[in-house]
């Protein structure tokens, strides 16, 4: 009869526990859920952040908050916008209807008017459909945001007219949207500007104005962006070449590499969701403890065995967690020798690309004669090296002004891994005169005395 009451005792404190956790959650607003969904998503969470933006939306209902209700919607269409555009869109048009019934800031109109827009378009290109809904959207937008003078969301909605004209191959329209784009950009928007800007003269072929407007483009610390840049360049060189085969092979190498980031994501992702699920579980381990502690000795005695099971529940928990923390271990480590491979194939590609150089040619080619290369040469290896080497050369001009063009060339000579023999065929000069002139080049202008260094490993460094 004890033992039945003390049950019938734990399972009441229990329920109250659970009651007042229960409505200290129900007290939540919609704002701060709003945050809480942010923060999520900053941190790669997308599954966690989706979810709070679903819990947004029923609080912000409930509370007439009408600014968070549409706002919830939007970056809900934004969160799916990549593996659904359909559901997106149907989430943009809610949104859209929320804002009509309870207008606030026209600024937010025009931009969701624009994201409408956006999704629509994915959706017709995915489908193979028509882009009138997706123009129509947009340019309800830019006609607001021109009305108003807002500059940076008339490049916005330009830049998305750009983007549907150049998807419906219409890349003439896509790049005067462009150009008008880009005369009204900020500095925010003007990398994705130019995207679209060099995207449309490649379309058409018009490759020395395609590459101008990529090495305007500063990446910064975004990666996906750096290797669209990287990768462009390099299929402009190709190009240039007419090697359509081995452009392919670029831009295969590049997807996969592309492919390995966003698995890392999906991966950090797992892990942020295992971390909340296990701070969730320790917050509410701590919020019971706090109760037992108000109650009677027969409370306090059932808290002493509901926590020693929960020290073997966590120490069980904890194997676990070292058994997936080697398991991630192993596949960071798998994922590590991929992107090796991956590394080795863009390397094999510039070498290919090198030897097909006819200035490289004209040099390989060459015995003990004196060898002799036009200025227009010398330009044409150096423009081609700095296009599948990540711009070395074009960095080390800026980074040492007062290079002579002899030291610049030795060094496009030296980064070429040809002899000694070779170089003093072209500089009519002796072998040791060669190796001089690399150690003088190596201490006056890299600042390196140390012997064992050598220009070769100093260039590959830069």
């Amino acid at each position: 009869m004890f033992i039945r009451s003390l049950y019938i005792f734990i399972i009441g404190v229990l329920m109250v526990a659970c009651s007042q956790q229960q409505q200290g959650t129900d007290s939540q607003t919609a704002a701060r859920c709003l945050e809480e969904a942010q923060t999520a998503f900053s941190n790669d969470s997308i599954r966690q952040g989706e979810t709070l933006l679903r819990k947004t939306i029923q609080l912000a209902e409930a509370s007439e908050d009408w600014h968070t209700y549409y706002i919830a919607y939007q970056r809900l269409a934004e969160a799916l916008s990549q593996s659904n555009p359909e559901e997106a869109l149907r989430l943009m048009k809610k949104a859209l209807a929320i804002y009509e019934q309870h207008p606030d800031d026209e600024r937010n109109y025009v931009m969701l008017l624009d994201y409408a827009g956006t999704y629509a378009a994915q959706k017709a290109y995915t489908t193979e459909g028509s882009y009138d809904e997706a123009l129509n959207f947009i340019r309800r937008a830019y006609d607001i945001a021109e009305k108003s003078q807002m500059a940076d969301l008339m490049c916005q909605t330009l830049t998305s007219l750009a983007n549907i004209a150049w998807a419906r191959d219409d890349y003439r329209q896509a790049l005067d949207y462009a150009h008008r784009a880009n005369s009204t950009a900020t500095t925010e928007l003007r990398p994705g500007t130019l995207q679209v800007l060099a995207r449309s003269y490649l379309s058409l072929n018009m490759l020395d104005s395609a590459e101008t407007v990529y090495r305007q483009i500063d990446p910064g610390s975004d990666v996906h962006l750096a290797y669209i840049v990287q990768s462009s360049l390099a299929n402009i060189a190709l190009r240039r070449m007419g090697a359509t085969q081995v452009e392919d092979s670029v831009e295969e190498a590049f997807e996969q590499i592309e492919g390995f980031y966003y698995k890392a994501l999906e991966q950090k992702d797992e892990y942020y969701q295992e971390t909340l699920r296990q701070e969730m579980e320790n917050q509410q381990l701590e919020y019971r403890s706090q109760m037992y502690g108000r109650t009677l000795l027969i409370v306090i005695i059932a808290a002493v065995v509901i926590l020693l099971a929960t020290v073997l529940a966590l120490r069980y928990r904890i194997r676990l967690q070292e058994q997936e923390k080697r398991q991630l271990q192993q596949e960071a480590e798998h994922q590590k020798t991929l992107l090796h491979q991956a590394n080795e194939v863009v390397t094999f590609l510039q070498g290919f690309i090198l030897e097909r150089t006819e200035v490289l040619k004209k040099l390989n080619q060459s015995s003990d004669s004196v060898i002799y290369l036009s200025p227009h040469e010398w330009s044409e290896i150096e423009r081609t090296l700095n296009a599948i080497d990540g711009n070395r050369f074009a960095k080390i001009r800026e980074q040492y002004p007062t290079m002579q063009e002899d030291d610049i060339r030795l060094c496009i000579l030296t980064r070429l891994g040809l002899s000694n023999r070779t170089i003093g065929n072209i500089y009519c000069i002796t072998v040791s005169a060669v190796q001089h002139r690399k150690l003088k080049l190596k201490k006056d202008v890299f600042g390196e005395s140390n012997p064992e260094i050598t220009l070769e490993q100093i260039l590959n460094s830069r």
